[in-house]
């Protein structure tokens, strides 16, 4: 859809704003984080809220330690609509504690993490592969190009925090007695563009990334399991991510955790069925994907992404509000 037609769309929620239609919501603060998925998410936020529920929304740029240690310290702003929790697990758990901060959304974007992935066309080609463990065992599917009598495994450039994770594990899989070798792709240029030259070529891969992400939707990218359990938190923390790792034990990926959270105030001072969207909004992989890719073919914005999302994703938005919302947001984008 061409800019001026979203402008129009945009337009749209501001005019039956107008009309007064609403129970009063308030003024919201949302942070809009610097990466693709939680933009994009922050922009869906706001539309919905402002033509659902007719809130004031002011967006504030941000990113997961300064908007966390705001929102803890100033209670600015009321709401997180991704914040990946892990970096600020601690501090976070005392401010749930005191009643400060509260996580309304546990899982926001559904299938969101880290791990290794290969293309969805090489799980079909070979049904066997159905763990990191049958991998493995298949080097020979995976040719390294500078010796293609080895498997390769491309993880993390050199200074990223999942590089010594990778090597770690790369270890306690005994990869390369199984003729593996650790390629480092030398910057997130260099990782990106080994996947999609694999891709483009309908080679098979087999590499780290995450998720949500462009790339996984763009080359539909599969995270596949480990085939064994997470190892005890104590292991993954003092020993998988360092680099004086003596004896890494085979183990899955940890889990990321992803959580929308929201001040006191927001919940006390606002509409509650405007608190209560933010507790049914879960955004599927494969939908976060596509929104993600069409972000970067487009050099779209998250507003736009997020016009683009209401008018075509209609069946899993309205899921989220009530019919009256429901029906206010639609108006608005006609």
């Amino acid at each position: 859809m061409n800019k001026f037609v979203k402008g129009l769309a945009a337009a749209g929620v501001a005019a039956a704003m107008s009309q007064g239609a609403f129970a009063a919501c308030g003024n919201v603060t949302i942070a809009e984080m610097n990466w693709a998925s939680a933009e994009f998410m922050a922009n869906v936020d706001k539309m919905i809220l402002e033509a659902g529920y007719g809130c004031s929304v002011e967006m504030i740029p941000g990113a997961t330690l300064t908007t966390f240690a705001s929102m803890d310290t100033k209670g600015v702003p009321d709401v997180a609509p991704e914040l990946w929790t892990q970096a600020v697990e601690n501090p976070l758990k005392a401010a749930l504690a005191s009643g400060s901060l509260h996580s309304v959304n546990a899982k926001p974007i559904a299938g969101a993490g880290e791990g290794w992935v290969v293309p969805d066309y090489t799980l079909v080609n070979h049904p066997e592969l159905k763990t990191v463990l049958d991998i493995i065992e298949h080097p020979e599917l995976f040719p390294f190009n500078e010796d293609p009598s080895k498997g390769a495994f491309v993880g993390c450039p050199a200074g990223w925090g999942c590089q010594q994770v990778n090597a770690n594990l790369f270890r306690a899989f005994d990869m390369e007695a199984k003729g593996w070798v650790l390629v480092d792709p030398g910057s997130a240029a260099g990782l990106d563009g080994a996947m999609a030259k694999a891709v483009q070529r309908e080679e098979d891969y087999f590499g780290y990334y995450w998720s949500p992400t462009a790339m996984m939707g763009k080359y539909s990218m599969e995270m596949v399991d480990f085939g064994v359990p997470f190892t005890e938190m104590d292991h993954w923390t003092n020993c998988i991510t360092q680099a004086n790792c003596i004896e890494p034990q085979q183990s899955a990926w940890s889990a990321s955790e992803i959580n929308t959270i929201v001040t006191d105030s927001f919940i006390k001072n606002n509409d509650p069925k405007a608190v209560a969207y933010f507790g049914k909004r879960v955004f599927p992989a494969a939908e976060m994907g596509e929104m993600l890719v069409y972000m970067g073919d487009n050099q779209a914005s998250g507003s736009d992404a997020a016009v683009e999302f209401l008018i075509n994703y209609e069946d899993l938005w309205t899921q989220w509000v009530g019919v009256q919302a429901a029906n206010l947001i639609k108006k608005s984008l006609n």
